[in-house]
């Protein structure tokens, strides 16, 4: 029973709890700016208190020669309430109140001092003039004064008890000094009273307080909960924002990775297909049925499972993502197919593999045509290049005059013979260089050599296909003796592709014009020619393989020249670049770092 009873009692201590914690969440400034707001719509009561019972009073303690104590005693009372009039309408004009609410609390204690000063004053006056039944009537008079302070001032318990002592302790002194025993014993009650009053108002002042703490915690919890709600249903727009574009992305994966030339498998952890794309299907010759639920080995050769079980057991492992996985696959009609896969886990944000994406495109074509390019590029070099020598050297004998005479007419075919040889022979040497390059076999040996030189000397070894094609190199501006670290033979190799391709495109009897500039930390060297320039439309493929254009040439190449610079300049740090002088000719401009170290063969 008492335990019940006990548990009873202690049911509402939470909510008791939840509601201090929901009042100390109350703004201090507000709960003060709604006290002097209690105090200030309470104060006109206290002047018409003050009034009604004046009146009375007046009318029942008025004689003859008292009345000019009474008239003071008005003059008082009518200048308190003027000046607590105008203190409430300077407090109803004030434009913050919260703020201010401090300065207008010490305001309205000033006024209620002042009431009850008022009355303090006219009891300490009149009581010892009166006989004993208005003296009675006096003090109860009194008693209900401060009552009625006590509603009036609730909001501040330290302003009632200004109030309430304006009027009672002058009245107290009064009793004790009246002479009277009664009067005494009554004057020992008084403090007793005015103590009880005070209580009073203080507890009314706790619940006054309370309530106004609670009336603005709940306030801020409104705020807050519509904040709350405001967010939440940003929250939800947005997330429902964000499955759309979920289901959008998921929209376009799908059909990116069913519409995608390669072959794009969804595996799970243990290698189980779940989902293949038709470019799968068509690459393995099997309907997604027959894959999907199968596991991934079926499309691995059975000689290679135990290399594929050791990779996939690493690839989970780590988790992580493998590239340029080649792999040999049977078809289903038993043809292999060789094929570059590209494996990525899928993992979540507890690290959990969530399913494995393998990317897979034929390289069986690719890999037979570099079978064939290199078996080309032998050929190239062994069964034409060797003889082609051999042909061009006989040539050149015959040619000499070191074998004898030759006639006019035949002299004339052995020298066209020549150079078409030594054409045809650059071209293969240009395609072997080009090779080289791009499969990272060509052997080069950088040196510290002074630019100026080798422009020099690439001048002078050119100078005889100038005066074939009757124009003339020449220097525009001093050749500046820069320092780089190149390779010779292959920038003299530049060069001569450069000056001889201006060559062929310049007028007769116009300049081929070279020119050198220093940028501080690179070098710019120009070749250019007096020729129509280049179309605009072809300028974008004019470093390609095999490109030639028709400027009005007097002379013909295999169009290797300007893809092999560019090739050789990259090797170097540096790179070649196209200036087109609208119809005034064209210039090809070379850039490199001074200095620049060779780029490593791989």
């Amino acid at each position: 029973m008492n335990q019940s009873v006990a548990q009873a009692v202690s049911q509402p201590v939470p909510d008791q709890g939840i509601a201090a914690g929901m009042r100390d969440r109350a703004d201090p400034r507000l709960v003060l700016a709604d006290r002097v707001e209690q105090l200030s719509s309470q104060t006109p009561i206290a002047i018409t208190a003050s009034f009604i019972a004046g009146a009375i009073a007046t009318v029942e303690l008025w004689n003859k020669w008292l009345w000019m104590l009474v008239f003071f005693w008005w003059v008082l009372v009518v200048a308190f309430s003027i000046a607590t009039t105008g203190l409430l309408v300077g407090y109803r004009r004030t434009a913050n109140k919260v703020d201010s609410a401090e300065h207008w609390l010490r305001w309205i204690g000033i006024s209620a001092l002042a009431n009850g000063a008022c009355w303090g004053f006219a009891g300490a006056v009149f009581f010892p003039s009166l006989s004993g039944q208005e003296q009675v009537f006096l003090a109860f008079l009194f008693v209900g004064m401060a009552s009625i302070g006590i509603p009036v001032y609730a909001a501040s318990w330290k302003i009632f008890a200004l109030y309430a002592g304006g009027i009672l302790l002058p009245f107290v002194y009064v009793l004790t000094t009246f002479g009277d025993r009664l009067f005494s014993d009554i004057a020992l009650l008084v403090p007793l009273f005015y103590a009880v009053c005070v209580t009073i108002a203080y507890r009314l002042n706790v619940v006054f307080d309370a309530g106004y703490r609670l009336r603005h915690a709940y306030g801020r919890l409104t705020e807050d909960y519509s904040s709350l709600n405001q967010r939440l249903e940003q929250q939800l727009i947005e997330l429902g924002e964000a499955r759309r574009q979920v289901e959008a992305s998921g929209r376009k994966l799908a059909l990116f990775a069913e519409r995608a030339p390669i072959a794009v498998l969804e595996l799970d952890g243990d290698g189980t297909v779940r989902e293949v794309n038709h470019a799968a299907e068509l690459l393995f010759g099997y309907a997604a049925a027959e894959l999907i639920g199968g596991h991934l080995r079926r499309l691995i050769l059975p000689k290679y499972h135990a290399e594929f079980d050791r990779q996939w057991a690493e690839l989970v492992s780590t988790r992580e993502p493998m590239a340029g996985v080649v792999v040999r696959n049977p078809r289903r009609d038993g043809i292999e197919l060789v094929c570059d896969w590209s494996v990525t886990p899928l993992v979540n944000a507890e690290g959990r593999l969530i399913a494995v994406i393998a990317q897979g495109r034929d390289i069986t074509a690719q890999l037979e045509a570099e079978r064939m390019k290199k078996e080309f590029t032998s050929t190239l070099s062994h069964e034409l290049r060797t003889p082609l020598t051999s042909i061009i050297g006989s040539l050149q004998l015959i040619n000499s005059g070191v074998l004898g005479e030759v006639g006019g007419d035949v002299g004339e075919l052995t020298i066209v013979a020549e150079r078409n040889g030594q054409r045809l022979l650059d071209l293969i040497n240009d395609i072997l260089d080009i090779e080289k390059i791009e499969s990272g076999k060509l052997a080069m040996a950088p040196e510290l050599l002074s630019l100026d030189e080798l422009v020099g000397e690439s001048l002078v070894l050119n100078k005889g296909f100038a005066e074939r094609y009757q124009v003339r190199y020449e220097a525009r501006g001093t050749l500046l003796p820069v320092q780089v670290k190149a390779d010779r033979k292959r920038l003299l190799q530049v060069m001569t592709n450069l000056l001889s391709n201006a060559a062929k495109f310049s007028p007769a009897g116009e300049p081929v014009e070279v020119t050198m500039e220093d940028q501080g930390a690179s070098v710019r060297v120009g070749v250019r020619d007096r020729g129509p320039g280049i179309p605009e439309s072809e300028r974008e493929r004019i470093f390609e393989r095999f490109v030639r254009l028709d400027r009005s040439r007097r002379g013909s190449a295999g169009g290797l020249g300007l893809a092999l610079a560019q090739k050789v300049l990259a090797r170097h740090r540096g790179s070649i670049e196209l200036v087109d002088h609208a119809g005034q000719g064209a210039e090809f401009v070379l850039t490199f770092p001074r200095r620049s170290p060779l780029e490593a063969a791989p």
